[in-house]
This record gives C-alpha cells, structure tokens and sequence, in this order.
C-alpha cells in the first residue's frame, strides 16, 4: 500500500504525458479545459488509491473524480474522448505495475485496476446520460416555444432566434404540417411522430397541442424538394388521421404564415369529406373560404378571378355561363350563342390560366367560390 500511495503523483505524470502524446484532441484543447482533465486523472488516480485499501466493496466514491470538473466539461469533451482517457490512465497503471506491486503481486494490482476502471467508465457514462438528459429537457422546452411562436404568428426575429438556439441550418423553405388525432396523444406516439419527422429532414420541429400535432420542416438545400419531403413524412405518421400540409415559405421567419393556412385547412377539412390525406392547405381553399378565412378568399380571388377579369376572348364570361348551366358544354354555347368547341377551348384557356379545369368536377367548384368571391369583391367597390 505504501508503494501504491507513494507513486500516485508519478503516475498521474506519466498518465497526463500519455494522453498528450496518444490523444491529438486533448492539445486542440483550451488551457483551461486540458488543467481540468489533469484534476480528473489525479482524482481518479486518488480515489483508486483509496478504495484500493479496502477493495473488499465496490467502490463508493467514483463519482467524486468527475466532481473536480466542472459541468460544462462534457461539451468540449465527449463521452468517447472521456473513455479513451480512461484507457490511457489505464494502461499507464497497468504498464508500472510491477513497479507499485511486490514481487508476485502484479496481478492483484492489474485486477485491481481493471475491476476500478470498470467503475469509471459506468461513472463516466452516468455523468453523460445526466448531461444529455438535461439538455434533451432543455431543448423540449425550446422546441415547444419555438413551435408556439409559430402557431401564434410571431415572424421575423422571434422565430428565427428560438429555431437557431434548437441548431436550425435551413437556410431555404420551410413549411408546416398540421394533423388532428381522434383522442391526445400519447408519449409514445409523441415520441414515434418525433422519430418519424426526423427521419425525413435534418431540420425539423415538433409540437403537441393536446390532440394536434404541429410539424416544422425546413430544406437542407436549395435542391430539396421539401413538398415531397413533407409529403413522405406525413405518410409515416401513425394515430393521426387528418393532415394538412401547409404553402412553402421562403424561409423558416414565415413559417406562421404556412401553419395558419394548415390549420385553416385542418378546421375546415370536415366540409369535404372525401379529401385525401395527406391533403394541401391550397386544396381546401373552398372550405376555408367557408369557414371565414380571409386569406383563403383573397387567394381564390387573385389566383382564379383576377388572371380571368383580366384575360380577353370572353374568358370570364363563358366559365360563368357553363357554371350557370349545370355544367353543359351545349347549354352554355347556346346561351352564348358560340360553337361548343369554342366553349370547350374557352374553358382550356381557363385552366391555363388559373391553374384550375373546370372540366374536373372538383376543381369548377373552386372556380365557381373563386367568381363568387369576385363578383363580391367588385360589388362592394
């Protein structure tokens, strides 16, 4: 015992020049942070010094070499570098053993040590399952703010500071989805829905509003194409039975725009019951025009009446005549007094403009909100 406790600062030189020599990121460290590893090694070398009086228990006190660092300690070194430290020490240990040791007694040191660093190294893993604990809950509370202040609609530097404290990169579109449950969710789908996303983008947010799940996505690339990103990621979403995906936005700041679009979508979504899922907040622009969204009404009018108010050839006209026909080619030529393929062709210019066919008989319901919400608007001027 006196020969271990007399090459305790010895050992811990030679452990400290091993690490230097072997463990290039340990000299990339700062001055600070390479004293505070020293401390680490002399406590371990210590504290095995100390339990190796009495190693008839488990050793009781591994935990206070970590206690002579600080905390932070852990952000600068991982967990792998902490247990290549250990190795060293280790080795160093085991390599003078029959210097600590009596002769014929090496190997009670060796087992000794090896049985102590095994010790360490579930010490060592302790202090870094406590540390990414308490950084996952960290980062929890920030996600579900910076979800929040979307869904409120916040913009600008309010979003954008809460998502880069979360490690957001995206430096391109975002958007958001938006899917209702039939009851609230449980850890484990929270959990499964979190597992999902990420698989999907680097850049993603998830939000739990009691029975409503709110899914940021950001493109990692100018190249991503983030509608089929968002679209593979809804598809993997268990327990969530309607699901809207918002507009893409140019970036991350306008993200509340995409989410209160999808909410719309999601609150009005009842109206059309035979809407795919996962469905476009754009699709349902009829539905939410219903429901008293005024950005969805502003929509229609611009992408649908003005493009045809402002065309030529009696565009508007002839939409509004074959709407008022119960959707007859023949009855809105007679009604113009014009050949049926005329109608025909008038019509193809329509959803060559607007982007809408009023020969589908989803998309001339769209039209015929779209005029409706015109005329509207031009009555009211």
């Amino acid at each position: 015992m006196q020969r271990v406790r007399d090459a305790v600062g010895f050992l811990a030189t030679a452990a400290l020049r091993r690490i230097d020599e072997e463990l290039p990121w340990y000299r990339n460290l700062s001055k600070k942070d390479r004293s505070y590893v020293g401390l680490v090694a002399q406590a371990g070398i210590t504290s095995f010094v100390t339990w190796f009086e009495n190693p008839s228990g488990a050793p009781s006190d591994v935990n206070a070499m970590f206690a002579a660092a600080p905390r932070e300690l852990t952000r600068s070194i991982s967990l792998q570098h902490t247990l290549q430290l250990v190795r060293a020490i280790v080795d160093v240990v085991e390599h003078n053993a029959d210097r600590l040791a009596e002769p014929g007694h090496e190997r009670d040191v060796r087992e000794a040590v090896l049985r102590y660093s095994r010790e360490v190294a579930f010490s060592a893993a302790d202090v870094y399952a406590r540390s990414a604990e308490q950084r996952g809950a960290w980062d929890a509370r920030l996600e579900a703010l910076a979800v929040d202040a979307i869904v409120r609609g916040d913009t600008g530097d309010v979003v954008r500071s809460r998502v880069a404290a979360l490690g957001w990169s995206g430096q391109g579109q975002a958007l958001v989805i938006v899917g209702s449950s039939r009851a609230r969710f449980t850890e484990e789908a929270s959990a499964e829905l979190r597992r999902a996303a990420a698989r999907t983008t680097a850049n993603v947010l998830v939000g739990i509003h009691d029975d409503r799940v709110i899914v940021v996505l950001g493109a990692t690339s100018p190249d991503d194409d983030l509608l089929a990103i968002a679209t593979t990621a809804a598809t993997k979403f268990v327990d969530v039975a309607s699901i809207v995906i918002g507009p893409m936005v140019d970036s991350v700041s306008d993200a509340p725009a995409s989410c209160a679009a999808a909410m719309a979508g999601l609150s009005s979504i009842a109206a059309w019951p035979h809407a795919p899922s996962p469905v476009l907040a754009d699709d349902l622009l009829p539905e939410r025009v219903l429901t008293g969204d005024r950005a969805a009404a502003a929509t229609l009018v611009e992408q649908a009446y003005e493009p045809l108010k402002e065309s030529t050839g009696a565009v508007l006209e002839t939409l509004s005549s074959y709407l008022g026909t119960g959707r007859s080619l023949e009855a809105a030529a007679r009604n113009l007094y014009v050949h049926p393929n005329t109608v025909r062709y008038r019509l193809k210019k329509v959803a060559e403009l607007t982007g809408w066919d009023p020969l589908d008989a989803r998309e001339s319901f769209v039209l015929q909100i779209a005029l409706a919400l015109g005329h509207l608007a031009d009555a009211a001027k």
